[in-house]
């Protein structure tokens, strides 16, 4: 009996050794692949921590959207609705595009309109008109905005002014 208990024994201290050789085998591994949440190796900083993202709280009457708002001109005639708006590459607003004339629709014509020549009603009155400082002639005569082709804006004073693309 003697000879199967050390048996038994150098099967299991075996075992051991060779499950250890495993682990050290892999988190050697480990630190040269660079795996994320192992040890740094030499000469590299340490890991950043994930930022927290920042968060805006804006109050309900200091915001509204504006797709599908009615634009009225100075004399109070309609002028469309705001269907898009444009901004360039640097996330400024450049235009309002306004669907222009027309009844439900039919021989309406989209207008990109200098957002400057917007204006919008004051804070806490959300059914107040956007207003549009040009007169419906000025609107009926400028280009028609299609999508995919350079824009041409009618500026706050009446002047068509292209986007620099």
């Amino acid at each position: 009996m003697r000879g199967h208990e050390h048996a038994t024994t150098k099967a299991v201290g075996a075992a051991s050794l060779v499950g250890a050789l495993l682990i050290a085998a892999t988190m050697a591994l480990a630190e040269n692949s660079g795996s994320p949440g192992t040890a740094n190796q030499p000469g590299t900083p340490p890991a950043a921590a994930p930022a927290t993202p920042e968060v805006t709280v804006l109050n309900n009457h200091e915001v509204e959207g504006i797709l599908g708002r009615e634009v009225r001109s100075a004399t109070n005639e309609n002028m469309g609705r705001i269907v898009d708006v444009l901004v360039d590459t640097a996330g400024q607003v450049r235009a309002a595009i306004i669907d222009f004339g027309g009844f439900l629709g039919v021989g309406s014509r989209k207008i990109a309109v200098d957002w400057n020549a917007l204006h919008f009603p004051p804070p806490g009155k959300p059914n107040a008109y956007i207003t549009l400082e040009l007169t419906r002639d000025q609107v009926k005569a400028a280009p028609e905005y299609q999508e995919g082709k350079p824009v041409v804006v009618l500026g706050a004073l009446g002047k068509l002014e292209p986007l620099p693309e």
